[in-house]
């Protein structure tokens, strides 16, 4: 929800916004002076609307009597269904352990210029459109990703390994 799916929606929306706009003159609409595009506005908008969806999403669990529990868990080996979090044991018949995700980034040391990268985490984090955009990996995501920043108007490249000649 926070860097992922929902965000990454709203992104891919805006590109479509700006393909529409591409084509409006095929279509018979006229822009005088053209069409400026604002990637604070959308980044904005977009972190506003993440933010009110986690809002929403957790007053509905308030709502529905489910304690939250912030902080690192794991699961004890207590008879009952027990775990530990921050030290404190909480023992329920149902327990959810939401994991989340971190990305894995590479030493300079085992990849050289590593750490000039950015994960697709990243990504939403940027203040600004990047005038130029090396995007690496052949995953949805990052395909995805460099359609939305092409669309909008960073020259993109996308960087695909393969283990063999074709």
């Amino acid at each position: 929800v926070n860097v992922g799916c929902v965000p990454k929606k709203v992104m891919w929306n805006t590109a479509v916004h700006a393909e529409f706009i591409h084509d409006h003159a095929d279509y018979g609409f006229e822009t005088p002076g053209g069409v400026k595009f604002n990637w604070r506005t959308i980044k904005d908008k977009r972190d506003a609307y993440v933010r009110r969806l986690n809002d929403i999403y957790e007053n509905n669990v308030k709502k529905a009597r489910i304690d939250i529990i912030r902080g690192y868990g794991k699961f004890t080996a207590d008879p009952e269904p027990t775990i530990e979090v921050e030290g404190k044991k909480y023992t329920a018949p149902h327990i959810l352990i939401a994991t989340g995700g971190r990305p894995a980034v590479p030493c300079d040391s085992e990849i050289p210029g590593a750490s000039l990268g950015m994960t697709s985490d990243g990504f939403f984090d940027l203040k600004e459109l990047p005038r130029r955009s090396v995007i690496v990996g052949a995953g949805y995501i990052a395909v995805e990703i460099a359609g939305i920043l092409s669309t909008l108007g960073s020259k993109s490249a996308l960087l695909i390994r393969h283990d063999k000649v074709v």
